[in-house]
């Protein structure tokens, strides 16, 4: 991703390709019988060792950080691991839909963030984009949402593992200022498989001894939704303010709950999907009028 984009239709192809990609993460969580802990830890563990050939390219970039660099980075990854960690769990409690809409919550939350710390404004047109997007995500999950027994406690994950997430993107967007993409991902993927290793060893959780399927999923779960969705997104955090991002998980509940009929057999409705439609469109509507709020693409990026 080196070469300059030179209009926002690229930036916007690139951000369908991100959706899309950690849409798969929730099938690939259920598919897997490991513990979820094991599961993101070997997620992104193999997806720095896929990122291993190009290390050497970076090696002065990935070392010329600051103690307050290395600081944020270590706290960044925190934050995404505790993400993958919360998330990851509600799904053996809950259902992809009434799990993944949660997720909604983010760009809300990301929004008020970036006021606060950045002054980003939102003008009238991204806040009705973003309230059509939220609407549609409520009635795919809608029928699904229960306030007692295990649902509601997965439920109660997600919503935590989302805290998570925006806090993740809200320093994201601030290192990415100064740190280029590659070295910041490895580091933050890199701190936070390393946080889940301390975690399964405290719990006992076996780190060998999983089939061949299981290493498949744990690889897939590190090409698809970590390298085509978490890294394009941190990359595209230079070229979009965090907001817009964030906005990506809310196409996520579409593709998700598609996803979860089509291969976990989980119920989808015609009114599922009519919302899916209200939620692409809120989606196109935000990123549309939220153009002009976007930095000039660099001349060049890592």
């Amino acid at each position: 991703m080196t070469r300059r984009l030179k209009s926002f239709t690229g930036i916007e192809f690139l951000y369908l390709v991100g959706i899309v990609a950690i849409s798969f993460s929730s099938i690939f969580v259920r598919w897997s019988e490991a513990d979820v802990a094991v599961i993101a830890m070997y997620r992104l563990y193999l997806t720095n060792v896929l990122l291993l050939p190009f290390v050497w390219k970076y090696r002065s970039s990935l070392f010329r950080l600051s103690k307050r660099q290395w600081g944020w980075l270590a706290v960044s990854g925190a934050m995404l691991a505790l993400h993958f960690l919360l998330w990851m769990a509600s799904l053996r409690y809950t259902t992809v839909a009434s799990s993944t809409v949660i997720l909604t919550l983010e760009p809300l939350m990301v929004m008020l963030g970036s006021y606060w710390l950045f002054r980003a404004k939102a003008n009238a047109m991204m806040l009705w984009g973003m309230g059509i997007a939220i609407a549609g995500s409520i009635v795919i999950g809608a029928g699904d949402f229960q306030l007692s027994g295990t649902a509601l406690y997965g439920d109660a994950l997600s919503f935590f593992g989302t805290i998570a997430v925006a806090l993740h993107m809200l320093i994201g967007k601030k290192l990415r200022e100064g740190i280029d993409a590659f070295p910041y991902n490895f580091w933050v993927f890199a701190f936070a498989a390393s946080f889940l290793a301390v975690y399964n060893v405290a719990q006992g959780n076996a780190f060998t001894g999983y089939e061949a399927s299981e290493w498949g999923i744990f690889l897939l779960l590190a090409i698809i939704p970590t390298l085509f969705g978490h890294y394009l997104f941190n990359w595209l955090l230079k070229y979009m303010n965090a907001t817009a991002v964030s906005m990506s998980v809310l196409g996520e509940p579409v593709i998700a709950s598609l996803l979860a009929w089509l291969l976990l057999k989980e119920s989808l409705t015609a009114y599922q999907l009519g919302a899916g439609v209200f939620i692409l469109f809120g989606v196109w509507l935000f990123l549309r009028y939220g153009e002009k709020s976007n930095r000039s693409v660099p001349a060049s990026e890592s």
